[in-house]
């Protein structure tokens, strides 16, 4: 699966391009529109982007994970060496400070990525913020070439910005399209 990203000048054009993808067969499900103007998507009914795609709570997570992880075993093997309770602390015991440190890890990388924009969309912040709407098509194999191809015969005004392998996967690149 691909996510297509296209710019849209303005809403009357962003709800003709999600009339136009219904009509080739893509769902909402797969339609997802950034905008600063949520009431004008919601009074037009046009799928407007949820948090986890806004957000970067999942990649941030996943970096935190990681280093409550490794910070854990760091902890548990200090402790192994340092034996501070004894030595007869049972075996478990050191599984569980590694597992308490990855979810405080994930807990608190989570925290952060609530509070920060997605670094996906981080690149088309100041179009956003001037009003244009950031489509993102998600595109089944072999579907993406034709979406491409209907939207610039269609919607010209729309201008193709970017192709990401599918949007999900949160340490991806996003490879922004130059103007040719």
């Amino acid at each position: 699966m691909k996510c297509l990203y296209f710019l849209s000048p303005d809403l009357v054009s962003t709800r003709r391009v999600s009339d136009d993808l219904h009509q080739a067969g893509i769902d909402d499900w797969f339609i997802h529109v950034v905008s600063k103007d949520e009431a004008g998507l919601q009074k037009e009914r046009i799928h407007s982007s949820n948090w986890l795609e806004t957000k970067d709570l999942l990649r941030d997570g996943f970096i935190g994970a990681n280093i409550g992880f490794i910070l854990g075993v760091l902890g548990a093997g200090l402790a192994m060496y340092l034996q501070p309770f004894g030595p007869d602390m049972p075996s478990f015991v050191y599984i569980l400070i590694i597992a308490f440190a990855t979810c405080f890890g994930a807990w608190e990388g989570g925290l952060l990525g609530v509070a920060s924009e997605n670094r996906k969309l981080a690149r088309f912040h100041d179009e956003i913020e001037a009003g244009k709407f950031l489509i993102l098509i998600y595109a089944q194999k072999g579907q993406g070439e034709a979406v491409k191809a209907m939207m610039q015969q269609r919607h010209p005004e729309a201008s193709h910005v970017a192709t990401d392998a599918h949007f999900a996967n949160p340490f991806s690149i996003v490879r922004r399209r130059t103007a040719s």
